[in-house]
């Protein structure tokens, strides 16, 4: 077999695609070299045409795709998992078991700048009584795809109505903390702060020690995150997981079909929820693998 594969991209997605590429060089002799440096960095080599693979914890926006164009990359999206946006407050943060969508919004929305406390985000709706504690804020930075998730799922809705449409996509969160590329130093700040708010995927923040995961309640109560709540959906920061395929390099590289099949076999496939994430059912994963073989005929 000929051929080198190269993965680049999210880092929620990478120790999937790390847990099946050693299980693929152990049976084809072709280790992937996989990085992640997260989803928006992922997409600006994959769209140059420096990356077989990108790894994403969100789907693809409209300028990557233009920027893909523009860089003659064809490519085939692929969902492969999913996630929970998982929030998290240091263990020994007691007084915090559950935020709803307002909570969140007031915490870290474009707004929310002068929020130095808890319980400073009353004064933007929020609807929970939060503790008079500093507000330590450990969350991806904006390079993230579990950043711009985030900002989808918890914050987005609130911030178009209050703001406009236009000036909530220009702000997202609140630009006033420092933004963590690596989900280890989040968990690991997290942990570290008696009074620390952040997110991070479930798969991380399952394998964590010293925090605390906090229920969101959507609407419906107070959903904790689980591979059940989020399988059915009820758990509200839910996401799909994905990996686009540049399918003009499946001419150059014996490998790399024969990489993405394993990826998807039964054998591969398994590992994600292996690593901690949640599979996709049978009807999600068939519709990923009838895309892949349209994609490599």
């Amino acid at each position: 077999m000929s051929g080198e594969i190269f993965i680049t991209g999210s880092s929620t997605v990478e120790p999937i695609s790390t847990a099946i590429g050693e299980l693929f060089g152990e049976e084809r002799g072709v280790i992937p070299d996989v990085e992640g440096p997260g989803t928006g960095d992922g997409f600006k080599k994959f769209c140059a045409g420096e990356a077989d693979i990108a790894d994403a914890s969100r789907a693809i926006k409209d300028e990557e795709k233009a920027a893909c164009e523009s860089g003659g990359v064809e490519f085939v999206e692929l969902k492969i998992g999913l996630d929970a946006l998982t929030v998290l407050t240091s263990e020994k943060n007691s007084d915090v078991e559950c935020l709803t969508l307002d909570d969140l919004y007031g915490l870290v929305g474009p707004e929310s700048e002068s929020v130095k406390k808890w319980s400073d985000a009353s004064t933007l709706g929020a609807t929970t009584s939060l503790p008079d504690a500093d507000l330590k804020i450990f969350a991806p930075g904006t390079e993230s795809g579990t950043y711009d998730s985030f900002w989808e799922l918890a914050i987005k809705k609130k911030a178009e109505e209050k703001l406009g449409k236009d000036k909530a996509e220009e702000q997202k969160l609140r630009p006033d903390y420092g933004g963590l590329a690596n989900d280890n130093e989040i968990v690991d700040s997290i942990a570290s702060n008696p009074t620390s708010f952040g997110w991070v995927g479930f798969a991380f923040a399952e394998k964590a020690e010293g925090v605390s995961e906090i229920k969101i309640d959507g609407g419906d109560g107070c959903i904790e995150p689980s591979k059940e709540t989020v399988a059915d959906g009820t758990y509200p920061l839910s996401r799909p997981l994905f990996i686009y395929v540049n399918t003009a390099k499946l001419a150059e590289s014996d490998a790399l079909k024969a990489f993405v099949d394993y990826y998807l076999s039964d054998d591969g496939i398994s590992q994600v929820d292996e690593v901690g994430y949640v599979s996709l059912d049978s009807a999600a994963l068939e519709e990923t693998r009838s895309a892949w073989a349209d994609a490599s005929k």
